[in-house]
């Protein structure tokens, strides 16, 4: 029996006054962490849910995350994390194609509507149960429905967590592949707790009193295992920053006297531009900058290392490996522009497009086989069978290996975008834009960008005397897609490159 609420009940029990939680002027300590994720349990048991249901969050990085992450995970149910930017309808797809019984969603703010968003996508689902995470704490009221606080109200703060399975699943985590529809991969209480194990013993140094900024969104899975899971494992204290801003996180990271940061490429390239814009003293007590999500640009691993005095750890995984596969680990030498070697348990080869393996250098499909592997796409067989095989993950990267055993991404999977440290999906994005009555074709790429890594570009075809203009478009397209999915360039041509039997050449456009 194995339940990834171990993380938070241990430190709990062990270090029940420490803080767990620090957020604006909150410092929640852990066993109040603890003792609220009990009522979310209790709660969900009295509601009628429990092990084998699926529940959904929609919430950034605020102590409401934690309260009912954990909870759902104690009651013995899955959790099914949505990004915040999502769309109403994105949401209703989400809670439908996951099964989702209830979702728990964030008020939000005049910036950031989701409270609205999630109610108008939960009334056009199959879910039963909503539940609105207050703006303001503790709130009994909200325009959108019940509280949670009023909610919990008279729920025991004890509850005997429901022992699942190693296999049973406990979170299910959204990601897209070439067809551009969202799917679910399938991730068990093993694979998420040896992730956070393995994030905390093998890759990070060790220090009591360990402090760690999360500006990455613990719905994504990067967030959630290296930084919430790994973190509340090692007894550490979550500094929460509901959105990055480098000026933000740079002033977070001297008051709190933060120790560990994890980001994307475009984090440290934004911490680094402010410094060197605006001077100011550089945070000292950082020991560990760890990057994924995307190779980091040389100048960047470089300049880090000039300005922090510390070096950055680049590693690679992805949602369906729960999600660090690989990593430059600490006792190991650190190889920039390297993703590092296969972490503790895990397996990795390159393949050819028949499976077969490659040998030596490469290049090749990188493949993972281990703990940290997905069971499967939810209610998906035919999209799992294509990319698992005999316990082996093909990923769709493409990377070299060196006589090391160390690897290097040479490209990524087919037309994937990441702006920003998210994935974007060109199929998902030209499917909205052909819903333009002004739009014949659309084909969208991802083209470098000095903030975002990438920036997401739509190729346009116009229907035969249509008049539709670029602001026109770009605004259609972002009333309907999430913030970092609508392409905020477009140019309109008369024809797009092809091959002979109508495949677009997007090479060509990039």
């Amino acid at each position: 029996m194995l339940n990834l609420a171990t993380v938070l009940e241990d430190s709990a029990r062990d270090v029940p006054e420490r803080t767990a939680v620090v957020h604006g002027g909150l410092r929640l300590p852990y066993s109040m962490i603890d003792s609220v994720a009990c009522q979310v349990a209790a709660l969900l048991t009295a509601r009628g849910i429990g092990r084998g249901d699926r529940v959904a969050l929609a919430c950034p990085n605020v102590p409401y995350f934690p309260f009912v992450y954990f909870g759902i995970l104690k009651a013995g149910a899955t959790v099914v994390p949505l990004n915040v930017l999502l769309k109403p309808g994105e949401i209703a797809y989400h809670l439908d194609d996951s099964g989702a019984r209830a979702l728990f969603c964030f008020e939000g703010t005049p910036e950031l509507p989701l409270g609205e968003r999630g109610r108008a996508g939960f009334e056009a689902s199959s879910a039963e149960l909503f539940i609105v995470l207050p703006a303001t704490p503790p709130a009994t009221e909200s325009p959108y429905g019940e509280t949670l606080w009023a909610a919990l109200d008279g729920v025991p703060a004890t509850y005997s967590t429901v022992q699942t399975n190693a296999d049973d699943t406990a979170v299910i985590l959204y990601t897209s592949g070439t067809t551009g529809h969202p799917k679910g991969a399938e991730l068990s209480h093993q694979n998420m707790l040896m992730n956070a194990i393995i994030s905390d013993e093998m890759h990070l140094r060790r220090e009591e009193g360990d402090v760690y900024l999360t500006s990455l969104p613990l719905f994504h899975s990067f967030g959630q295992t290296v930084l919430m899971n790994a973190g509340f494992r090692r007894r550490a204290t979550l500094v929460l920053q509901p959105r990055f801003e480098p000026a933000s996180a740079l002033g977070l990271m001297r008051d709190e006297g933060v120790t560990l940061f994890a980001g994307v490429p475009t984090m440290y390239w934004a911490m680094l531009a402010e410094i060197h814009a605006r001077g100011g003293p550089v945070p000292t007590t950082l020991h560990s900058a760890i990057s994924g999500g995307s190779a980091a640009p040389l100048e960047v691993l470089k300049d880090f290392g000039e300005t922090f005095g510390i070096g950055i750890l680049e590693g690679y995984g992805l949602s369906e490996t729960s999600p660090v596969a690989c990593f430059n680990q600490r006792g190991k030498p650190n190889k920039p522009g390297s993703i590092g070697t296969p972490v503790w348990g895990v397996e990795m080869k390159l393949v050819d497009p028949e499976w077969n393996t490659v040998e030596g250098e490469g290049p090749g499909e990188i493949a993972v086989r281990g703990h940290n592997v997905m069971t499967g796409y939810h209610d998906r067989p035919a999209e799992t069978a294509e990319v698992l095989r005999d316990g082996w993950l093909r990923t769709g990267d493409i990377a070299t290996r060196d006589s090391d055993g160390y690897y290097f991404i040479v490209d990524r999977a087919k037309d994937m975008i990441i702006r920003g440290g998210f994935n974007v999906y060109p199929r998902e994005v030209e499917e909205v834009l052909m819903g333009h009555d002004a739009v014949s074709l659309a084909a969208v790429v991802g083209v470098p960008d000095e903030a975002h890594g990438e920036e997401v570009k739509a190729y346009v075809i116009r229907r035969p005397g249509a008049e539709l203009g670029e602001r026109e478009l770009i605004a259609w397209a972002r009333e309907r897609m999430a913030a970092y999915k609508y392409p905020r360039l477009v140019e309109f041509r008369d024809a797009l490159p092809m091959t002979a039997t109508g495949k677009i050449l997007k090479r060509e456009l990039r």
